[in-house]
């Protein structure tokens, strides 16, 4: 079994849900709190041993990536200003060198899409995907509980949670095989079926750890839901050959790619940071 220690993210979405505010800016760097989507989504995967990333981006991402370039004008002025606490906090959340790939979308075909665009980087390895959208707040980071499961079952892994029935026709679902409680044994997936056709309530959230043959499906460009190459349709290829596990996660999940779940998170993790909690605590009554 290979070790996993690379992740995809990708983050060609143009964001219009959150327009005009993502007219000039990526919606992966929009701030909770203090720090932009994108950035919460790489320390959770390196917090899962993650050591390198590959970000599929379109046009208008460049922020993404400097982002976790240094910057030196910015450091120097700090360090002249004595702000040495806002300093180390930067540098200590530096990638090193040569961790950071970048590679283009440049038609959106879909998720599948995105990933099979990656294939360079993926090459023969067993790789994380992120979608910075899904904000994760969990006492164990989420990619991690996947590794975990993954180190486990040798096999792929995706991060599942329950819906009302009328809300499956917007995910991925799982046919199960055998429901251990945290884990799930998986005999199909079904994107985003109508409810009398869905097997489950179980459903895929933005977390997977998967294998790299998914690509050789993923590239034979078939379309599914919306016209679109469907990761979901490539993952249930593989389950035949390959182990597959749904893993229920512990923690709770913020879709930040809709506008009321994105404030939801504001608040959900401010209210985790002790500098945050009192001040944020003393105002919310005047909103009820």
């Amino acid at each position: 079994m290979k070790p996993l220690k690379k992740a995809v993210l990708p983050v060609a979405g143009l964001g219009t849900r959150f327009l005009p505010t993502t007219k000039a800016l990526a919606k992966e760097m929009l701030p909770v709190v203090d720090k932009p989507l994108i950035q919460y989504a790489v320390e959770e995967a390196r917090a899962a041993g993650i050591e390198q990333f590959c970000f599929i981006t379109g046009r208008g991402k460049t922020a993404i990536v400097e982002h976790f370039d240094v910057a030196y004008e910015l450091e120097r002025t700090l360090e002249e200003r004595g702000k040495h606490d806002v300093l180390a906090s930067l540098r200590s959340q530096a990638l090193p060198p040569g961790s950071i790939n970048t590679v283009r979308q440049q038609v959106p075909m879909g998720l599948g899409h995105a990933i099979w665009c990656a294939r360079a980087f993926i090459g023969e390895d067993p790789f994380a995907i992120l979608l910075p959208d899904d904000l994760m707040l969990c006492e164990t980071p989420c990619t991690q509980q996947l590794a975990e499961a993954y180190y486990e079952t040798g096999g792929n892994v995706v991060a599942i949670e329950e819906v009302p029935m009328e809300r499956v026709k917007n995910y991925g679902v799982l046919d199960i095989a055998e429901d251990k409680g945290k884990l799930v044994s998986v005999k199909g997936l079904v994107e985003k079926p109508p409810v009398e056709y869905a097997p489950s309530n179980l459903t895929v959230i933005g977390r997977y750890v998967l294998m790299p043959q998914v690509i050789e499906y993923l590239a034979r460009m078939e379309r599914g839901a919306g016209g679109e190459v469907q990761l979901t349709d490539a993952m249930a290829k593989l389950i035949p050959h390959q182990p597959f596990h749904g893993v229920r996660y512990e923690g709770r999940r913020f879709d930040c790619g809709d506008k009321a779940g994105y404030l939801e998170a504001q608040i959900a993790f401010a209210l985790k940071r002790a500098d945050m909690a009192p001040a944020v605590r003393e105002f919310l009554p005047k909103y009820r």
